[in-house]
């Protein structure tokens, strides 16, 4: 007689290898979609198994990592980053972006004049539509 492939819950392996703080924020993203197995969103209680890829959406970008090691509790970081193989492409270069004028804090509302060159460099006419 063989014995099962060890398997865990999705939610408690993430939490157990500290890709998030909290089961419960595990739980979480799972029900909102954020974490896919193989490419299917899947709910808490998705056995993961060693080698499954483990896709969390993560900050506007999604975070790969590969099952190297089945844990269900709670491990020290370095226990954790063995636990796992981070896939994750690196983040794309930031976008340089165009300075907008800053009012100090308390300064109080902009003048009629200000507001309008605000909406200038925002690319908006006086009424708030866009320019040409």
């Amino acid at each position: 007689m063989t014995t099962p492939a060890p398997s865990a819950r999705v939610d408690s392996w993430l939490w157990a290898v500290r890709v998030y703080k909290t089961r419960s924020t595990a739980t979480t993203a799972c029900r909102a979609g954020h974490v896919r197995v193989g490419g299917e969103r899947v709910k808490a209680s998705h056995p993961v198994r060693i080698g499954d890829e483990i896709r969390v959406r993560e900050g506007g970008f999604d975070r790969v990592v590969v099952v190297a090691r089945i844990v269900v509790k709670r491990v020290g970081a370095p226990v954790a980053a063995e636990c796992l193989i981070d896939k994750t492409p690196p983040p794309p270069p930031r976008e340089e972006v165009a300075l907008l004028p800053m009012r100090d804090r308390g300064a109080g509302r902009p003048t009629k004049r200000e507001r309008r060159d605000m909406e200038k460099l925002r690319g908006r006419d006086s009424d708030g539509n866009l320019l040409d």
